[in-house]
């Protein structure tokens, strides 16, 4: 399981670098590196929006860890 959270981990830290691009610069890194909404890059879009809805299971998971 741990494997599986890094991985979304690293897709969210992903999507929130991208986002900081956009909202400080007006740069779309997915959008250079993979087309203007090509498939790919939808793909891509659409992992890193899963791995943050995952993401979300953390709070619970770190709350029972410290217990």
């Amino acid at each position: 399981m741990k494997t599986i959270d890094y991985i979304a981990l690293l897709f969210v830290i992903i999507g929130a670098i991208n986002w900081g691009l956009i909202g400080f610069f007006g740069f779309d890194l997915v959008r250079v590196l993979f087309g203007d909404m090509s498939i790919l890059s939808r793909i891509i879009y659409g992992i890193v929006g899963i791995c943050g809805l995952y993401a979300c299971t953390f709070f619970g998971r770190i709350d029972n860890e410290n217990t």
